[in-house]
């Protein structure tokens, strides 16, 4: 009898383990929460886990709020796993996503900063070579009126530009 009492307690999780599991739930409820309605009815959950998520969405008090969120996750933890493993992979691709779009954007920003930088010449340069169909006047152009933005502190609006054209350079 002491011998199946020991095998019962190694099949089950420590509570540790289900105290890990728990706040992964209920940091993928806050998550889930977080989602515009749009947005939310493109994922794949269950009808009461969708009740609930509009409960929270809508509940303005902090406490209260994370009381129903507290409730989001209970509901949730009473679903199998494999009920929300097209919405976390959903996530987890638009964290991907996000994730390269910013990097875009961070490329871009660095361009735009090395081309009215001190070696602008050789970047220009560099960059005519990489893109031969793209207009260098008015690339040319951007670039003079940027900088003279900068010395003369007047609003960004050529440096915008400028970065809108990078931008849109990069994501072709």
């Amino acid at each position: 009898m002491h011998d199946r009492e020991e095998a019962q307690d190694n099949e089950r999780p420590s509570r540790s383990a289900r105290r890990r599991e728990a706040l992964d739930v209920l940091a993928f409820a806050k998550q889930l929460s977080e989602l515009p309605p749009a947005r939310l009815a493109k994922l794949e959950l269950p009808d009461d886990v969708y009740d609930e998520l509009a409960e929270v969405q809508h509940t303005p008090s902090h406490i209260a709020h994370k009381r129903q969120l507290a409730h989001l996750a209970k509901l949730m933890r009473a679903h199998d796993e494999e009920a929300f493993a097209a919405a976390r992979a959903a996530l987890a691709n638009d964290r991907g996503k996000n994730a390269r779009e910013t990097a875009a954007l961070h490329r871009a920003e660095a361009l735009r900063e090395d081309l009215l930088g001190d070696n602008a010449d050789s970047t220009l340069t560099a960059f005519i070579n990489t893109h031969p169909g793209i207009d260098h006047q008015h690339l040319r152009a951007l670039i003079r009126q940027s900088r003279r933005e900068r010395e003369t502190s007047k609003p960004p609006r050529a440096q915008r530009e400028l970065f809108r054209l990078l931008r849109d350079l990069d994501a072709n």
